[in-house]
Order: structure tokens, then sequence, then C-alpha cells
């Protein structure tokens, strides 16, 4: 079983990340290592249950106590009532301060049960399980939790750092199609934000027609080669997180590269009701973005070309929905939690690995590029 351990530097204890096919079946090692011995609380999206109650038994056969629940699928989860449940079953049950809370699952999963942990006896360890693409490379490391307000996305959180994220890429075959392709987003994001080599791999990869726009859709199990391709290429997007976290652990600077695609992404997430998948709605972001800077002057126009044909290529698509109001995006952007004095902080490329944050772009030319169908 071949891993890559990458390590989380955080203002109090560092932690590992740990990529690679088939790891679960060691959890209870890894938990060991990390000291955590208390009860272990599992809290796993609805369509992970035969996941959960296996990976429940493998701890329980370790010695530990176990209770599990699970989560409904979807953004909705991240709700006051949803959290509200599961402090419920937690106090109900006897949670105590040495425990730990195992989130597997996607970002929601691990937003809300992350959240749970952090305010729950006003803290308690958590180990994320990502099952999702997208979780792997984002939402599972550096230590975000939340849940959404009515009025907009993720503004209700504590900064929460795990003690462990362990990324089975195996839990990839658990995915319907269109969650895998949507998680390839936040991928081709750290390529353009952070790593050049990495989206050119991905460029390689779609060019060979092994994994392309009409197959990115299921994770063959099969093929041991390209699962370890595959999985070489997630362990060095969750490396971008990895070291843009361990210098900005909190966001007050560099940390706020990662919300490439992010603004607009989440205007539209909120404005279809989640109709959309988040990467879906970062893809459609990330293109808006790369137009804003070479509305700006500081992009090549050859960057969207390159950025859209390869987001397209894993099955994305850039196109805003038509039934969506573009003024209504324009006032959602104003409460973006990465306003600052007012003014919207955009993160903007350069070039392809390289972006710049900018508070200086008119609202008119946001809306000059949301409504220009090119």
């Amino acid at each position: 079983m071949i891993t890559t351990t990458l390590t989380v530097t955080t203002s109090t204890t560092p932690y590992p990340v740990i990529v690679g096919a088939g790891i679960l079946s060691n959890l209870a090692d890894y938990l060991a290592e990390r000291a955590l011995r208390g009860t272990a609380w599992i809290v796993a999206d609805e369509h992970l249950t035969a996941i959960a109650n296996q990976t429940a038994a493998h701890l329980k056969a370790a010695g530990y106590r176990v209770h599990t629940t699970t989560v409904p699928s979807g953004e909705q989860s991240k709700s006051f009532g949803e959290l509200n449940r599961l402090y419920d079953w937690m106090i109900e049950h006897g949670i105590e301060r040495r425990d730990v809370v195992l989130a597997l699952g996607g970002g929601v999963v691990g937003d809300l049960a992350g959240f749970a942990a952090a305010t729950i006896l006003r803290g308690v360890a958590l180990v994320q399980i990502p099952s999702t693409l997208l979780a792997m490379v984002d939402a599972a490391v550096g230590g975000k939790t939340g849940i959404n307000h009515p009025l907009g996305k993720n503004l209700i959180g504590a900064f929460h750092q795990p003690r462990l994220v362990l990324a089975d890429t195996n839990l990839l075959a658990t995915l319907p199609a269109r969650e895998l392709r949507a998680g390839w987003a936040e991928v081709i994001k750290h390529g353009v934000i952070r790593d050049a080599e990495l989206f050119g791999a991905l460029e390689t990869l779609a060019a060979t027609q092994r994994w392309h726009a009409d197959n990115p859709a299921t994770w063959d199990a099969t093929d041991p080669a390209l699962i370890g391709e595959l999985t070489g290429i997630i362990a060095r997007a969750i490396a971008v997180k990895v070291d843009v976290v361990s210098r900005d652990e909190f966001e007050r600077g560099e940390r706020i590269t990662l919300n490439y695609g992010h603004t607009i992404g989440h205007a539209i997430e909120q404005l279809l009701g989640y109709r959309l998948l988040h990467g879906e709605c970062v893809a459609i972001g990330m293109d808006a973005a790369a137009r804003i800077a070479v509305a700006l002057g500081i992009c090549p126009p050859a960057l969207v070309e390159r950025q859209r044909n390869l987001l397209a290529a894993y099955g994305l698509s850039t196109t805003l929905p038509a039934d969506l109001d573009r003024s209504a995006i324009l006032t959602l952007i104003g409460r973006d939690k990465k306003v600052q004095a007012g003014n919207v902080r955009w993160v903007l490329p350069t070039a392809i690995g390289q972006v710049v944050v900018r508070a200086d772009v008119p609202l008119e030319m946001v809306e000059a590029v949301l409504s220009d169908k090119d």
C-alpha cells in the first residue's frame, strides 16, 4: 500500500494528511498513533452507511467504543437544525472531552461534523475522512468548519484543525458520476493558483483519453496504474492546500487565494438553491474570474481558453445558467466572507500557477463579464 503523508503546520499541533488507496482499513492504527483513544463518534453521509458500519466494526474490534449517526446528503444539512440534532445525539450518549469525532463524507459532513466538534464541550478532537474528491483536496484540510445561513453560505463557523486527515482514494468509487466530475474543479483550481506543473499533468492525463469528459466518472479500481497516477495527482493537489494553510492558518493573507472562483461560485450556489454542485459553481466562477482578469489587463486571453478547455475535459461547464439573475449575484457578492472595508477582494489569475488579490474591480466590470455570453 503506497501512501503519501503531508504535514499541516498550525498554531497548535501539526497534523498529518495521509493519502492512499485502501488506507481506511488502518484507521485504528492511525488513531492510536495520534493518541486518540476515547470514544469514536462517527458522523457519516447517509450514502456511506455501509462503510460507516464497517468502520465502526473495525474500531470496535480494536477496542474502541463507537457511536454512529448519518447525515442527509446535500448542502441543506449544513443547518442549525442538523447541528442541534448532532448536539442532542452527542450529549444524550455522554460525549466526553477526550473523545474524537470522525467526519466520514464530503464537504457538507466535514463542515457540519467539524463545527459540532469545535463547539461541543468547547471542543473535542476531530478526524476528517473525506469521501469526495472535492473534500480530499480542499474542504477536509485546513480546519474550516461551519454551517450556512439563509443570507449566505458558510457565514457561521469556526477554525478547528483536525488531528488527522485520512484521504482514502478508494472511497471515490462510492461517488455518483456527477459528484466525481465536480471535484475536479478544485484540483484544477489548485493548478491555476499555485502549481503550473499540476495543471500540465491534468492536461496530459486528459490528452491520453484515459480520463476525459466521456469517462471522468468511474473510479476503476481494476486499473492499478491509473489509480496510482490519479492518486498521485490528488496528493499533489492536496499539497497545495497543505502548503497554503501552513503559511496562513486563519486566512489573514495568502489563504484567500484558495477561494479562486468561489466569490461568484458561492453566489450561484445560493441563488440556485444548491441545484448545482459546489464544484460546478466553482468552475463557472473560475471562468468569470479569469475573464475579469483579462478585462483588467492582467491576464492573457489565452489563459481563459486553456482553463476552459481543461475544465471541459473533466466534464465541467463554464456557462452561467440562463435563468440566473445577474443583479442578484452582485448583491450576494457584497456579503461574501472575503469583503474587507466594503470592498470585494477578488482572486484573479495572471498566469497558470499565479494569482493576485485585487480589491479595485468595478462592479460594472463584473456585471459586464457576467452578461457576456461568450
